[in-house]
């Protein structure tokens, strides 16, 4: 068994039907969107910009998105009991992140913040399709990656760490630490600012690899490219000259053939 179906996040796996491996890729990027959304609606909650109101219905569509995801691709799969036991986690999300549930429960605040696991299954999920992009030495996507993991950490740990009192501190520590410049300006003391610092340098470590790699392609790969098209140049003149000569040899031919005559 892979260590993706225990830890509930295997999502459809390649030998599916066509229809459901389609669906799964389509909804990717929305729950992108989603995992996005909600450290965000958890900082405006955190500094009441937002009105309780607008941040129930939050919590009701952020739940909808995922249930939808859940079901659908349940219904499409071809083996379902195979589906939803490599994606157990999902389950434990709709039943325990249901907000319906919340009004009851004297752990309200404890299962609000459950939503935060939704972001790490999704990104651990969607970390594939993230290896693949990246992989293909595109130095704006990998910037646009860096620039949202660094406001994403910036949010988090600005919540999670009393020390870092604003979300702009929060974006400045994320990327000196991400960058492993590490000025120390701003420094988490709290143990799970601490936790999570020591994941973002090591996240922070491969994006730099990443990003110094693809620096190297943008600027090779435009060498390379003015190459190609030299070489491109070259085949076409060259294409033309044997057409010419083509044309040539077969008009001697013929008035070769016309003077035999």
């Amino acid at each position: 068994m892979k260590i993706v179906h225990l830890l509930g996040i295997a999502g459809v796996e390649s030998h599916e039907q066509p229809a459901a491996r389609k669906w799964g890729k389509r909804l990717e990027w929305p729950m992108l969107f989603v995992a996005l959304w909600i450290p965000l609606q958890w900082y405006l909650e955190e500094t009441q910009a937002i009105a309780p109101q607008l941040a129930r219905i939050a919590d009701w569509l952020v739940w909808l998105a995922f249930l939808f995801e859940t079901v659908l691709l349940s219904v499409l799969v071809k083996n379902r009991r195979a589906y939803l036991f490599g994606n157990w986690i999902n389950l434990v999300i709709i039943t325990g992140g249901m907000p319906f549930f919340w009004q009851f429960s004297p752990l309200v605040g404890l299962l609000r913040s459950f939503r935060l696991v939704l972001v790490v299954v999704i990104l651990v999920r969607l970390s594939k399709s993230a290896r693949m992009l990246l992989s293909r030495h595109q130095l704006g996507n990998t910037l646009a990656v860096a620039f949202i993991t660094m406001v994403m950490s910036g949010v988090i740990v600005s919540r999670i760490d009393p020390s870092i009192g604003t979300v702009w501190d929060g974006m400045w520590w994320a990327w000196t630490t991400m960058s492993t410049v590490g000025y120390g300006d701003v420094v988490p003391h709290s143990a799970a600012g601490r936790l999570f610092g020591s994941l973002l340098i090591l996240f922070g470590v491969v994006l730099l690899s990443l990003l110094t790699a693809n620096l190297a392609a943008f600027f090779i790969g435009s060498d390379v490219e003015k190459v190609e098209r030299d070489e491109k140049e070259a085949d076409r003149v060259l294409r033309d000259i044997s057409a010419r000569l083509e044309r040539i040899e077969h008009r001697l031919e013929e008035q070769q053939s016309a003077k035999n005559n």
